[in-house]
C-alpha cells in the first residue's frame, strides 16, 4: 500500500472512531447526520463524502471560548438564524442606524440557500455569485459555519454536489503561486485532480466556492494587475485566481458565496456580484429569546440548574421587551453571546471547571470578533496586504479606548457625536488615516457605541435636556475594559514621559556606538559641551525612572477607584453586573454615589494583568510587557495594604476579593490577605462564583495562615455553597454562618470540617438555622474527634429535648469546648437539667445559654441551683447558666447580653413567641421587685424592667434595632 493510501486509511479509521464519540456526545443534534452516512458505508470510498465528513468534523470543532457553557451541546442546536435581507445593487450601501429601525425593513428575510435559486436576470450557463455583507459581530461567520454543517448532513443546498470553504486570511497568506486545483488539493487533499474541477463541459454547475472574509485580501479587477486565466490548471497568484473566477472567466458555471465587511462592499465591482444580501444580526427580541434559550437551557439536564437557567431567560426576556440598551446591544449576536457567557460565568460556575474569569470573558469576546483582524489601507496600492495592515485591535484601544478612559475618569456613560468626532477622529490628517478612519467608522465604530435608548439615565442634566444624540457603550462594561486596556497598554503616557521614551530608545540603540565617540572626543572638545552629552546619556535612566513612576500611578488609580468612599455604600460589583443584565425587578437599589459607579474599572485593571489574558491581548496586536506587569504588581500590593488598614464596609472587601481573583496571582494574593485578620461578609448575597471565589483567594494562603474571624451571617448559603467553601472555612478560626437557613444536610459538611486534623474552627455560630434534631445529631458525630472548638452556637436552630439530650451525654467526648449556646429551642426542663449538670461536670465549660426555652419557673430556679457547685472540695465547677434576666429573687448578671442578643435577633424571631417570654420577663421582675427591701435593688430592677419594656414597644411597632 502507497503511503498517500496508507495515510487515507488511517483517516477513515480516525473519523470512525470520531463519529462513534460524536454519537455519545451528541445523539440527539447529529442523528440525521450520522444516520445519513452510515446508510451510504459502501460509498465511503467517494472523495465527495470523505469530504462531507472531513468537513463536518472541522466545523463542528467549538473553539476554546465556546467549552466555558459546560460541552452539552453541538453547533446545531445553539444555532439561530439572524435577519438576512436581500439588498438592491443601489441599495446595498444603505446602512442602519439604530437596531431598532431594522423593525421597519419592510423585506423578508431570506435563507442563503435562497439566495441561490435561479433568477432570470443571470446569463444561462453562468453560475451565481452572491456577497452577504455586515458589520463586525452580526453572524457572517456563525452563518457560514451553519451552512456547511447543513450542506455536510444533506439538508441544505443540496443541488451542489461540492461545497470548498476558503479562508481568506489564509489565501491572503500564501507567497508562492498556485492553480485553483493546487489551491483546491492543498486544503482538501482528497479533492485533488477532482473532474468537478477540470473545467470540462459543464460540470462546475455542481460547484459551489465559499470565501469567507474577503475583505483580508486585496482583489484587484483592473486588466493590467490581474491577467485573465481560463485555465484552472494554470500557476497564479491567489488573488489573480479569485478573480478570474469572480469574473466568470475561470469556472463560469460554478457558483460562489462571499462574505465581507461593510467597508471591503466595493472592492468586488457591482457586474461581477449577481446578488447581494445584508447580514443584520437579531433584529427582535424573540430571535434573542430562542439565543438565551439554546445557550444557557443546555445544562446538563439536573433540575435545579435547569429551572435557574428558565428563570433567568424569563428576566433577560422581561429586560429585552423594555426596549432597555441590552436589546440594542444584543441586536449583535455578539453581544447576545457576551451576556450569556457573563450570565454563566455568575450562575453556573463549577468548582471542578477550569478557572474563568470576567476579564477573561471579556478578552475571548474580542478575540472571537477581531483575532486576526486588520485594518488594511484599501486599495489601489502595490504593497503587500501584510504590510498595509495593522492591528485594529490596537486601533480599537487608541480611539474608543481614549474615549472610555475620558468617560471615566469624569464619570460620563454618554457621548454627543461631536465628542466622538473629536476623539476618534479628531487628529486625523494623512489620507491613509482618512482611510483607516473611514473603514473603522464603516465596520467598527457601531460595534462599541450605540445611540441612546434609556434617555436621562446617568447623564448630567444639561445633556439630559439637550436635543443632541448621545451615544452610550454597548454594554456598560464594555467601556471599562476598554478604559482600563487603555491605561495597562500605556497609552495614557504624559508628553514628557513620551518623549523621555522616544529618546531613551533612539540613545539606546546607539548606546555602544556613542559611548566610543564619546570616550574619543572627550579628549578634545571643551568640558562644558562634554557634560552636555552626558546629559543626554542619562536619558535612559530619566526615562526608566518616570516610567517606573507611571506604573505607580496606575497602581494607585487601582486601589483608589477600588475603595472609593462614595461608592462603599453600593452593592458589590458582581451584582452590579448582573443587574446590568437583567434588570432591577423590584425597588431600585439606593444609589450613594453621582452617576454611574464605575467598580469594574480597577477589577479589568487587575485582570488584564494577568498572563493568560496577556497572551490573548498579543494575539490581538496588544502587547503588555513583563516588566510592567511587574512594576505595577510590585506598588499595587503596597496601595492595597495601605487601604486595607482601614475598615472596610462588606461590599468592598467583596470588589477586592474579585480583584484578587481576577489578577490571578498567587504571590501578590497572599501577601495581601495576609495583613487581614477579618473578613465580614454579612448581609452579602453569596452565590456559588462568589463562594468559589472566596475559597481560590484563600486557598493562596500557605497553610499556617488563619483568619480570626470570616462572617458569612444572612449571605442566603446553600449546601452547594458550604461545599465550596470548604478550603475557607479550613483557614478559618471563628465562623459565622447565622442566618442562612441551612438545614439537616448542612450538618453532614459541617461534621465533616470539624473531623479534618487541618481544621482550625475555634468558635462555630449557626443561630437561626433550621438544623432540627436530626442534623444536631450529625453534628455531634464530630465531637470526640475535633480538638479545635470552643464556642459552639446552636440557638434557635429547632433543637429538641431528645438531642438536647444526647448533647449532654456527648459533652464530655470534647474537653475543650468553653461555651455553648442553646438558648431559643424548644428544650424544657429536663433535658435542660442534664444540659447544666453535664456543664458542670466538664473541665472547662463555663457558660450555658438557655434562654427562650419552655422553661416552668421552678425549673429555672432548680438550673441556678444546679450551676452552683455542690461541695466545696473541687468536685463540680460553677457555670454561668443564663436562663431569665433573673435568678430567682435576684437580677441575674447577665441580664443585659440576653436583651441585647433578643432585640438583634427580634425582627427575624417569631415575634408572638418573643414577645410572650419578655412578658415573662416583666412577671419574673415585678415578683423580685417586690420582694426585695432595698431601695436600691429596687431601683435597679426598674431599670432592667424599663429595658425590657422598651424591647417589647420596639417589637409591637415593628422598629429596627438601633443599638
Amino acid at each position: 500500500m502507497s503511503s498517500p493510501h496508507r495515510q487515507l486509511s488511517q483517516l477513515l479509521s480516525l473519523w470512525r472512531w470520531k463519529r462513534k464519540v460524536d454519537v455519545s456526545l451528541y445523539p440527539a443534534p447529529g442523528f440525521h447526520f450520522h444516520r445519513v452516512f452510515c446508510a451510504t458505508t459502501s460509498s465511503e470510498t467517494d472523495p465527495i463524502e470523505i469530504h462531507k465528513k472531513k468537513l463536518f468534523l472541522w466545523f463542528s470543532h467549538l473553539p476554546q471560548e465556546e467549552r466555558q457553557f459546560g460541552g452539552y451541546f453541538s453547533p446545531e442546536t445553539m444555532h439561530v438564524d439572524p435577519l438576512i435581507v436581500e439588498k438592491k445593487p443601489e441599495e446595498r450601501a444603505g446602512l442602519v442606524s439604530s437596531p431598532f429601525q431594522t423593525q421597519a425593513i419592510s423585506s423578508p428575510s431570506v435563507t442563503v440557500e435562497q439566495l441561490f435559486e435561479s433568477t432570470g436576470n443571470c446569463c444561462e450557463g453562468r453560475g451565481l455569485n452572491v456577497l452577504l455583507y455586515g458589520a463586525v459581530g452580526t453572524g457572517k461567520s456563525t452563518v457560514v459555519r451553519k451552512l456547511v454543517l447543513d450542506w455536510c448532513s444533506g439538508t441544505t443546498l443540496t443541488h451542489f454536489k461540492l461545497l470548498v470553504p476558503f479562508s481568506c486570511e489564509d489565501l491572503s497568506q500564501l507567497s508562492k503561486v498556485a492553480s485553483l486545483r493546487d489551491m483546491v488539493g492543498r486544503k482538501y487533499l482528497h479533492l485533488t485532480k477532482h473532474p468537478l474541477l477540470s473545467g470540462e463541459g459543464d460540470q462546475a454547475k455542481n460547484v459551489l466556492f465559499l470565501f469567507n472574509g474577503m475583505e483580508k485580501m486585496n482583489l484587484d479587477f483592473r486588466i493590467g494587475s490581474s491577467e485573465l486565466c481560463s485555465d484552472p490548471n494554470e500557476a497564479l497568484p491567489p488573488g489573480v485566481v479569485v478573480v478570474n473566477l469572480l469574473r466568470k472567466y475561470l469556472l463560469p458555471e460554478a457558483s460562489i458565496l462571499v462574505t465581507t465587511r461593510l467597508s471591503a462592499l466595493d472592492r468586488i465591482p457591482q457586474k461581477y456580484v449577481s446578488r447581494y444580501a445584508q447580514i443584520f444580526g437579531f433584529n427582535d427580541p424573540d430571535r434573542q429569546r430562542a439565543y438565551f434559550t439554546s445557550r444557557l437551557l443546555q445544562q446538563s439536564g439536573e433540575t435545579a440548574p435547569y429551572q435557574e437557567a428558565q428563570a433567568l431567560v424569563e428576566l433577560l426576556y422581561l429586560n429585552l421587551q423594555r426596549e432597555s440598551q441590552l436589546a440594542a446591544a444584543c441586536f449583535l449576536p455578539s453581544y447576545c453571546w457576551l451576556t450569556c457567557a457573563t450570565l454563566h460565568f455568575l450562575h453556573f460556575t463549577d468548582a471542578k471547571a477550569p478557572i474563568r474569569t470576567l476579564t477573561g470573558i471579556y478578552t475571548s469576546f474580542l478575540r472571537l470578533n477581531f483575532g486576526g483582524e486588520v485594518l488594511g489601507t484599501g486599495t489601489g496600492t502595490n504593497v503587500p496586504i501584510q504590510e498595509q495592515q495593522s492591528s485594529l485591535m490596537l486601533y480599537v484601544v487608541r480611539t474608543v479606548g481614549k474615549l472610555a478612559f475620558d468617560g471615566v475618569a469624569y464619570k460620563r456613560t454618554s457621548f454627543s457625536e461631536k465628542e466622538l468626532e473629536q476623539w476618534i477622529g479628531g487628529k486625523t490628517k494623512t489620507d491613509e488615516e482618512l482611510r483607516q478612519l473611514a473603514m473603522f467608522q464603516t465596520d467598527v465604530l457601531d460595534f462599541f457605541l450605540v445611540p441612546c435608548v434609556e434617555s436621562g439615565k446617568h447623564l448630567p442634566k444639561e445633556l439630559s435636556e439637550s436635543d443632541e444624540r448621545q451615544y452610550v457603550f454597548s454594554v456598560p462594561e464594555m467601556q471599562e475594559y476598554l478604559a482600563a486596556l487603555y491605561v495597562v497598554l500605556g497609552e495614557n503616557k504624559s508628553a514628557l514621559e513620551k518623549l523621555t521614551g522616544q529618546v531613551s530608545v533612539a540613545i539606546g540603540q546607539a548606546s555602544e556606538d556613542v559611548g566610543a565617540l564619546f570616550n574619543i572626543l572627550s579628549k578634545f572638545i571643551p568640558l562644558r559641551i562634554f557634560a552636555v552629552f552626558n546629559l543626554i546619556k542619562l536619558f535612559p535612566k530619566l526615562y526608566e525612572k518616570i516610567s517606573t513612576y507611571n506604573k505607580g500611578s496606575i497602581a494607585r488609580t487601582m486601589a483608589a477607584e477600588l475603595f472609593r468612599t462614595e461608592d462603599s455604600n453600593n452593592e458589590d460589583v458582581l451584582d452590579q453586573v448582573e443587574q446590568t443584565l437583567l434588570g432591577v425587578h423590584g425597588p431600585q437599589p439606593k444609589q450613594y454615589s453621582e452617576g454611574k459607579p464605575f467598580e469594574l474599572y480597577p477589577i479589568f485593571m487587575g485582570g488584564l494583568l494577568h498572563y493568560g489574558n496577556r497572551v490573548l491581548l498579543q494575539q490581538l496586536g496588544c502587547t503588555i510587557q513583563s516588566t510592567t506587569v511587574a512594576q505595577i504588581t510590585r506598588a499595587l500590593r503596597k496601595y492595597l495594604v495601605r487601604e486595607l488598614s482601614k475598615p472596610q464596609p462588606p461590599e468592598e472587601l467583596m470588589d477586592l476579593l474579585v480583584l484578587l481573583y481576577e489578577f490571578q496571582n498567587p504571590r501578590l494574593t497572599a501577601e495581601v490577605i495576609a495583613t487581614i485578620r477579618a473578613i465580614p461578609l454579612s448581609n452579602i448575597r453569596m452565590t456559588p462564583l462568589k463562594c468559589f471565589i472566596l475559597s481560590s483567594v484563600l486557598s493562596c494562603t500557605p497553610a499556617s495562615y488563619h483568619l480570626e474571624r470570616l462572617d458569612l451571617s444572612s449571605c442566603l448559603l446553600t449546601n452547594d455553597m458550604l461545599q465550596i467553601l470548604w478550603p475557607a472555612f479550613r483557614h478559618t478560626r471563628n465562623l459565622n454562618l447565622q442566618f442562612n437557613s441551612l438545614g439537616p444536610d448542612s450538618c453532614i459538611i459541617l461534621r465533616d470540617l470539624l473531623r479534618n486534623p487541618k481544621s482550625a474552627i475555634r468558635s462555630l455560630q449557626l443561630c437561626d438555622n433550621p438544623l432540627q434534631d436530626s442534623g444536631v445529631r450529625t453534628l455531634l458525630e464530630a465531637l470526640p474527634e475535633n480538638q479545635s472548638l470552643t464556642h459552639l452556637s446552636l440557638m434557635h436552630t429547632g433543637l429538641g429535648d431528645q438531642a438536647a439530650l444526647e448533647l449532654a451525654g456527648k459533652l464530655q467526648q470534647h474537653t475543650g469546648l468553653q461555651e455553648l449556646n442553646v438558648a431559643y429551642n424548644n428544650i424544657r426542663d429536663n433535658a435542660a437539667l442534664a444540659l447544666v449538670d453535664a456543664c458542670r461536670e466538664h473541665p472547662s465549660i463555663h457558660t450555658l445559654h438557655l434562654y427562650l426555652n419552655p422553661l416552668s419557673d421552678v425549673g429555672k430556679k432548680s438550673l441556678y441551683v444546679r450551676g452552683v457547685p455542690k461541695s466545696q472540695d473541687g468536685s463540680g465547677r460553677k457555670v454561668r447558666v443564663l436562663a431569665s434576666v433573673t435568678e430567682g429573687s435576684d437580677i441575674s448578671e447577665d441580664w443585659h447580653p440576653i436583651l441585647r442578643v433578643i432585640r438583634e435577633n427580634a425582627s427575624s424571631w417569631d415575634r408572638q413567641r418573643v414577645k410572650q417570654q419578655l412578658k415573662i420577663f416583666l412577671r419574673d421582675l415585678e415578683w423580685g421587685r417586690q420582694q426585695q427591701q432595698s431601695l436600691w435593688k429596687r431601683l435597679h430592677f426598674r431599670r432592667v424592667e424599663k429595658g425590657v419594656r422598651k424591647t417589647l414597644q420596639m417589637l409591637e411597632k415593628d422598629a429596627p434595632y438601633t443599638g
